[in-house]
């Protein structure tokens, strides 16, 4: 009896830690998506570039303690992303090149991580960022990286508003308004209400800006 009960007691501390672990990436993540959020939405533009810092820095902890999973390092390249936009300048390079090394080691783990995540991010960061010699910006690759977000989410409201982004970019409005306006009609997200509502608004000025550009090209 006292075998049986040592062995039933074993596996459920195991159970009990797996259940443990489990719950920590979740807070874990969910912190790092409502902080990025707040930041990134609700907080004045002069304070964003440090609380990034900061946040950056808590996401690279995260990331150290769940060294196996995918969803970290996408949430560390995002912010380093963010971060990156908020310090701007000549300091922003570094962030950028940072932040799609950990997409990369992200993609190794679980390319699908987050629906799709990974690629959303990539390919906002290859438009986004000057192209070579001074970074790795490249609109093919950029398109590539969009077009595989998609795939994965089809009906994802950041899927498609960076690819509507992208198609502003690419000065094809008319098509850019269609993937827009598809974003919009994306499924509330739980818990990420801050990102959503800030999201349609950026959304709703691309749509804006792309009519604009038909009205005077």
């Amino acid at each position: 009896m006292l075998k049986i009960h040592t062995i039933m007691t074993t596996v459920m501390s195991l159970l009990l830690v797996g259940t443990v672990n489990a719950n920590t990436i979740d807070d874990d993540i969910s912190y790092l998506q409502k902080e990025w959020a707040i930041i990134n939405y609700e907080t004045v533009e002069d304070n964003r570039e440090d609380k990034f810092y900061v946040l950056a820095k808590k996401a690279k902890e995260i990331v150290g303690k769940h060294p196996d999973r995918a969803e970290p390092l996408i949430w560390e390249g995002i912010i380093l992303s963010t971060y990156a936009g908020a310090k701007g300048g000549l300091g922003a390079l570094g962030l950028i090149k940072e932040a799609r090394n950990r997409l990369l080691d992200a993609e190794k783990i679980n390319p699908n991580a987050l629906s799709g995540s990974i690629y959303t991010s990539l390919g906002s960061l290859y438009y986004q960022a000057p192209g070579w010699p001074i970074s790795f910006g490249s609109n093919d690759d950029a398109e590539m990286y969009l077009k595989r977000a998609l795939e994965i989410n089809p009906n994802g409201i950041d899927p498609n508003f960076f690819y509507g982004d992208f198609l502003i970019e690419q000065k094809k409005y008319k098509e850019a308004i269609t993937v827009l306006r598809h974003a919009l009609e994306a499924q509330p997200r739980p818990s990420r209400s801050v990102a959503d509502a800030g999201r349609k608004v950026e959304i709703n000025e691309k749509i804006s800006l792309a009519k604009e550009k038909i009205k005077h090209p």
